[in-house]
């Protein structure tokens, strides 16, 4: 794609929705039209007008944007540049990644995978015990809870394992899950692809990226 710097803003606007909608099939494996919530929940067996596609919608609106995080950062100095919209979200999704960005969901699998075999308690402690960080719960911009994780969690059930894991953390730690855990227990309790916490994130999150990226351009910086 050409730069964006100096570009029409309605041509800018029709390449973000051309970017998003390759994302999107990208993600879902097939070449489709309509919403992007819809268009996932299809690809991943989902109905699209049931609770799984509402909960599809839910998340990438709630990840969508969240200020200036690492991966927004990385977007916008790409945009810094002059560098194309595809460009800037390329950079954005090279940050996030990242272990302590969209990385986090595989990291609360592993502890899930961990408390499947030797019990949530015995998980825990064992991190604990090797001054481990438990993924997926506490945030530093929310020392009480995570909205995010709320909005989700507050619209389904987990599995028992997901359930009994996050009462156990809360239990010892008093610490609230965060968004990556809710996005893995979603995940789970939908039977999606392993992948989808963090493919979700990425969609939901390319919106933000281009937004961002058209507000540096626009603002010469």
């Amino acid at each position: 794609d050409p730069p964006a710097r100096g570009r029409n803003p309605l041509a800018l606007a029709v390449e973000a929705a051309t970017l998003l909608d390759v994302l999107t099939d990208a993600v879902a494996g097939q070449q489709g039209g309509g919403a992007i919530a819809g268009r996932l929940a299809l690809a991943w067996g989902q109905g699209p007008g049931g609770p799984g596609a509402d909960l599809i919608r839910r998340a990438l609106v709630l990840l969508a944007d969240h200020e200036l995080n690492p991966s927004t950062f990385a977007a916008r100095v790409a945009a810094s540049t002059g560098a194309s919209l595809a460009a800037c979200a390329l950079a954005g999704l090279s940050a996030l990644s990242g272990p302590r960005h969209g990385g986090a969901a595989a990291a609360v699998q592993g502890l899930a995978r961990e408390a499947a075999e030797v019990g949530a308690r015995a998980a825990v402690n064992a991190r604990l015990a090797e001054d481990r960080q438990i993924p997926g719960f506490g945030h530093n911009l929310y020392p009480d809870r995570d909205p995010r994780a709320a909005a989700l969690l507050e619209r389904f059930e987990p599995d028992r394992e997901m359930a009994r894991l996050q009462a156990t953390i809360s239990a010892i730690t008093g610490l609230a899950p965060n968004v990556d855990f809710a996005l893995v227990a979603m995940a789970r309790a939908l039977r999606l692809p392993d992948d989808a916490p963090f493919a979700l994130f990425a969609v939901a999150r390319c919106a933000g990226w281009i937004a961002h990226a058209i507000e540096q351009g626009q603002g010469g910086g």
